[in-house]
């Protein structure tokens, strides 16, 4: 099957049968990433972790909204930034400038994502336990 039949073949599917396979598609993504990038392995466990401690400190209903969303957000983040490193080395192996500032790019999005995450935290522990903390 050619790739532009393959398409056609995708795009008719309509309804549930679409989800179940789009469903499947994010899955398998998901999987991918999780095997081949250690980055998205360690954020994700990173992650985890945090996502747990907002509900075992003693926040609002809020807070532990914002910090669950911060921590999705930086799984996102570097899910595109796996995203634009693999179609960059896919489209060339030499060192090309378009693709070093879209790398760099994704890699900046990401210390973003993670530095937002942090200061949330950091907030989160300050308003909550102020300097009983330590």
């Amino acid at each position: 099957m050619t790739g532009q039949n393959y398409a056609e073949k995708m795009k008719g599917k309509r309804g549930i049968a679409r989800i179940i396979r789009t469903a499947g598609y994010s899955l398998d993504g998901l999987r991918s990433v999780y095997r081949h990038e250690s980055a998205f392995r360690q954020l994700l466990w990173l992650n985890t972790i945090l996502v747990i401690s907002a509900f075992v400190f003693d926040f609002s209903a809020v807070t532990r909204m914002v910090l669950v969303a911060a921590s999705f957000l930086s799984l996102i983040v570097e899910l595109f930034n796996t995203a634009v490193e693999a179609a960059a080395d896919h489209a060339s192996a030499a060192r090309h400038e378009p693709a070093e500032r879209a790398k760099d790019a994704g890699a900046a999005a990401q210390m973003l994502a993670l530095a937002l995450l942090a200061l949330l935290w950091l907030m989160s522990l300050w308003r909550e336990y102020g300097f009983n903390l330590f």
